[in-house]
């Protein structure tokens, strides 16, 4: 695979995405809301508390979560510890939910757009090989979702450590648990709703067919991500590896299934309903 060739066909499509502001704007207001807003308001909230009946519901609250994260929560009074439960373990499945819904935006529109455009058949009479149009397709879905991932991650600790942190006697965050979620389990679950949304991509015959079938997708991938973050963070030593792995051998499987099932004549509109394979001659 030449990887020179793949970065091209992303870093078109990357300008593609920069341009069209009805794509990128709502994706940052996305991320802006859940790795900004929502932190700052439930965080402000209950670290500053002061109501006697909400400390009393925030205490009942804490007792119902499990006993390990009872033992590893933080803070002198009821309020700094609610802070910081929100802050680890509630919070922590946002890391999952914004790039997954933002790979999902980009990955559904990768092959169909170029048909749209009319720049497939551009694409399907060039020396590429399908496999490498197919990983270039991939890395321009995965790279804004995972940036916003890691963009927003810093964000969020910043945040995090400035309002909750001087309650506690310092930066505390980010913790072992989020350093798994992030590092080693976020790409491999992107990479497992995209092997499937390029697909689809693929197969469809319109941009808002393609977005509503990736909604349909990504949407049971992004439940399961969301319970996998929640007990990830909670228990980040026993099950933190092994839930990674896993992941990354699913999407390894799903990946090389989806580069396998993009055709040439896919990208003309040829043989979308058709299982037979139409030869398209290289220049």
């Amino acid at each position: 695979m030449n990887w020179h060739r793949v970065w091209a066909v992303t870093r078109t499509d990357l300008r593609q995405l920069m341009k069209s502001r009805d794509y990128w704007m709502p994706m940052a207001l996305l991320a802006v809301l859940f790795f900004v807003v929502v932190p700052i308001v439930a965080l402000n909230v209950i670290a500053g508390a002061q109501d006697s009946n909400v400390v009393t519901q925030i205490g009942a609250v804490l007792e119902t979560l499990p006993l390990t994260i009872q033992e590893n929560i933080r803070g002198d009074t009821p309020e700094v510890r609610a802070a910081f439960a929100i802050a680890v373990y509630l919070l922590a499945p946002i890391a999952i939910v914004v790039p997954l819904t933002i790979a999902a935006a980009v990955g559904s529109n990768t092959i169909v757009g170029e048909r749209e455009r009319g720049t497939g058949e551009f694409l399907a009479h060039s020396p590429i090989t399908e496999r490498e149009i197919y990983a270039g397709k991939l890395l321009a879905a995965l790279i804004p979702g995972y940036g916003a991932t890691l963009a927003g991650f810093g964000v969020y600790s910043v945040l995090v450590n400035v309002i909750v942190g001087p309650q506690l006697g310092g930066w505390f965050f980010p913790t072992s648990g989020w350093w798994v979620l992030i590092l080693w389990v976020v790409p491999p679950a992107i990479a497992i709703a995209l092997s499937l949304i390029v697909r689809i991509s693929a197969r469809v015959q319109s941009a808002a067919a393609a977005q509503q079938a990736a909604s349909l997708v990504s949407l049971p991938v992004i439940v399961v991500a969301y319970a996998v973050a929640s007990g990830l963070v909670y228990d980040p030593a026993r099950t933190g590896l092994i839930t990674g792995l896993v992941a990354w051998i699913i999407a390894y499987v799903g990946l090389a299934s989806g580069s396998r099932a993009l055709r040439r004549e896919i990208l003309l509109g040829i043989g979308i309903k058709s299982a037979k394979r139409v030869t398209i001659p290289r220049n």
